[in-house]
C-alpha cells in the first residue's frame, strides 16, 4: 500500500512555513503583480521588517 503524503509531511522537524504574498507594480503597464514565497515564519517577519520604513 502507498503512503499517504499527509503522513508523512507529519513526521519530521516541525518549522512553522508562511505564504508570503508581496504586491509589486509593473513598470510597464503600472498594472499589479503578485509575487509569493514559502519562507518560515522568523524569516517572514525579519523581511517584513526590514521593509517597514521603505
Amino acid at each position: 500500500m502507498a503512503k499517504k503524503v499527509v503522513a508523512t509531511m507529519q513526521s519530521g522537524i516541525k518549522k512553522d512555513m508562511v505564504k508570503l504574498v508581496i504586491p509589486m507594480v509593473s513598470l510597464k503597464t503600472g498594472a499589479y503583480t503578485f509575487k509569493s514565497k514559502m519562507m518560515t515564519y522568523d524569516e517572514a517577519m525579519s523581511f517584513v521588517d526590514s521593509k517597514k520604513g521603505v
